[in-house]
């Protein structure tokens, strides 16, 4: 029998959110309910928290790096093909696309033209439970944790970074947030072994060498000479995780003439970059969002081959409860992790 009503924490506008009584939702036809039980705050959430973030408007439920349950038997299939059975563990993809433009039949569907994000355009998962297209929701190996298959939607965006930045052999990361960390993993996975990666935390940066970054520097030093000395002449390409316009700028000048640099941060909106440097050096720059159903795939290959240890203090669970006082401690600066999960369950 369908629930009627849910625990959820609805973001109300800037730095206002609230753990309240919503109504529970009801599946649209080929959609299942899932019951959330491990969803991370994702740095996008932090500048919506903000009012930052042109995607997101209140009220809404935010929350869209999830895994959990199906919470009741449905006819639709998931995404293997598999029955939605309640008990069933899943994580989902959080983009919905419509399959018919011009991008989706150029096989470019996070590029879609009328795409959604749940957690954006629709109640995403900082709740007992969200619905999800069936065909989105993907069956968890049952060696990997609810907790470990909540990271699948970020490694599926490192994923993708990655791929971008074309196979380089001398690569930068700027920024060991969960996305830049994952970004890590995802490149060392893709065979890439002389990575520099640089983060203001001196806490951060010892997990990104644990995870086997070549060098690190505190971005409170000198960046670009720390990369020259890396690789002199600039690294073959950058990764901008942070979003900044001192870090995208820092991108565009550590990399070498003719190099490539990726931007997936989304921190601020604008940015004034030196174009004419980008012109003369023939530096190529691209945007990097969400993943193909390739991406997410691979990210969870990854994950269920152990590439991603929970280990150590770079990831903390809290409740679903403290969330506000998580996204306030993580806007600070305030906490030893780098990525916070919410348990719901």
């Amino acid at each position: 029998m369908m629930t009627s009503t849910m625990d959820a924490l609805v973001w109300l506008g800037p730095r206002k959110m609230e753990l309240r009584r919503e109504p529970a939702p009801t599946p649209e036809p080929g959609e299942v309910l899932v019951a959330v039980e491990a969803v991370g705050i994702c740095g996008s959430e932090l500048s919506g928290y903000l009012g930052q973030n042109s995607l997101r408007k209140p009220p809404l439920i935010m929350g869209h790096e999830a895994a959990g349950r199906i919470a009741f038997d449905s006819d639709a299939a998931l995404s293997d093909g598999s029955p939605a059975r309640a008990g069933v563990r899943v994580t989902f993809n959080p983009l919905l696309t419509c399959g018919a433009c011009d991008r989706c039949q150029a096989g470019k569907s996070n590029l879609c033209r009328n795409r959604q994000l749940i957690s954006a355009h629709r109640p995403g998962a900082f709740a007992t439970y969200v619905a999800v297209p069936a065909r989105l929701c993907i069956p968890l190996p049952d060696h990997v944790s609810l907790t470990l298959g909540s990271l699948t939607e970020p490694l599926a965006c490192s994923v993708r970074a990655v791929a971008h930045t074309g196979a380089p052999e001398r690569l930068a990361i700027l920024g060991a947030g969960p996305i830049g960390l994952l970004c890590l993993v995802a490149a060392r996975a893709a065979g890439i072994e002389d990575i520099l990666v640089s983060d203001v935390s001196d806490r951060r940066l010892a997990v990104a060498r644990a995870w086997g970054a070549t060098a690190t520097i505190n971005a409170r030093h000198n960046v670009l000479n720390a990369v020259q000395a890396f690789a002199p002449g600039g690294a073959d390409a950058v990764i901008d995780a942070v979003g900044l316009t001192i870090t995208r700028d820092q991108a565009v000048r550590a990399v070498t003439p003719g190099g490539r640099v990726v931007f997936i941060g989304l921190h601020e909106e604008e940015s004034m970059l030196p174009a004419n440097y980008i012109v003369r050096q023939e530096i190529t720059v691209t945007g990097s969002f969400t993943y193909s159903d390739a991406d997410f795939a691979r990210a969870l290959a990854l994950l269920a081959e152990g590439r991603v240890s929970l280990d150590g203090d770079w990831l903390e669970e809290r409740p679903l409860a403290v969330g506000p006082a998580a996204f306030e401690e993580l806007l600070a600066g305030a906490t030893r992790a780098a990525k916070i999960v919410l348990r719901v369950a």
